[in-house]
């Protein structure tokens, strides 16, 4: 009876219409408009004809008068940006799953394993996240020339998990944490090989973390700018981030509406992905599994 008093006294704040209008509907609501109002900009700006972006007199600064897809049309036939938008694709996608072999394997070494100094191994990862990457890439440069690897996609596809790995693994290390030993000790007596218990029990019930660690690294990878700015030089090998920036802007000259056609093309991707996976990236974050 005295807990579900503390419960009711505890939601007062929701009882009444008026103090939920406060209390939640009013700080939803400026969340939304805070949070969307970027993305209905950047769509608003490139289904924009030029008149009314650059004439406030004639056009409304927050609505389409007279939609057109001249932007949308030059983007995709005038620059190249299906090449930027492959190129994108392929290296997030490779370095993704590079990134998240390794991952598995030493964040499994780490957390499972138990041996002397794991501690110690786990916490100097997650540090190695911590180096801006505006300090690796000098050294990595030198490591791209000597490799003969420097304005191909190879340059983007094994540099990118410098910073994907630290984090992808500091990550899956606090969830296998979540999975109980007494499986991984009732597989070892049934003679199971580490291998084993790692391919038929750990990732099965790693998924959702799997898949979080998944989606941060597809997402750093794919809006990632100083290495694929650094080496890549050639206007087709570029990726999205960087040929929007480069080669829609002359000079002093910005290209708005293309600009903003290619951030909406080029951010499609990372939404679609959220949004089939949000169930599994919410568990990871919760914690699925419970000792």
């Amino acid at each position: 009876m005295a807990k579900a008093q503390q419960i009711e006294g505890g939601m007062d704040y929701l009882m009444t219409l008026p103090k939920r209008v406060v209390n939640v509907y009013i700080p939803l609501v400026v969340f939304l408009i805070v949070l969307l109002f970027p993305f209905y900009w950047m769509v608003i700006t490139t289904f924009k004809p030029n008149q009314e972006l650059y004439n406030l007199d004639t056009g409304n600064p927050f609505w389409i008068i007279e939609p057109t897809l001249d932007h949308v049309r030059k983007l995709l036939f005038d620059t190249p940006f299906p090449s930027w938008f492959w190129t994108t694709m392929v290296v997030s996608v490779a370095s993704t799953f590079l990134s998240l072999f390794a991952s598995v394997c030493a964040a499994y070494a780490i957390q499972r394993l138990r041996f002397k100094g794991s501690d110690g191994v786990g916490a100097s990862i997650f540090l190695a996240y911590l180096v801006p990457p505006a300090i690796l890439f000098i050294p990595l440069a030198t490591m791209v020339f000597n490799l003969g690897i420097f304005d191909t996609k190879w340059a983007l596809i094994l540099t990118y998990p410098t910073f994907l790995v630290p984090f992808a693994t500091w990550l899956l290390m606090g969830y296998f944490k979540t999975i109980p030993y007494e499986l991984e000790e009732c597989a070892l007596i049934d003679g199971a090989s580490r291998l084993q218990i790692l391919i038929k029990i750990i990732l099965p019930l790693s998924v959702p973390g799997l898949i979080s660690a998944g989606i941060f690294a597809f997402t750093l990878s794919w809006n990632e700018f100083i290495y694929a700015l650094t080496f890549i030089s050639s206007t087709e090998n570029k990726t999205i981030p960087v040929g929007v920036i480069t080669e829609l802007v002359e000079g002093d000259v910005f290209h708005w509406g293309s600009l903003m056609a290619g951030a909406l093309l080029g951010s499609l991707p990372v939404a679609i992905l959220y949004s089939f996976f949000v169930e599994h990236y919410v568990s990871s974050m919760t914690g699925a599994i419970k000792e």
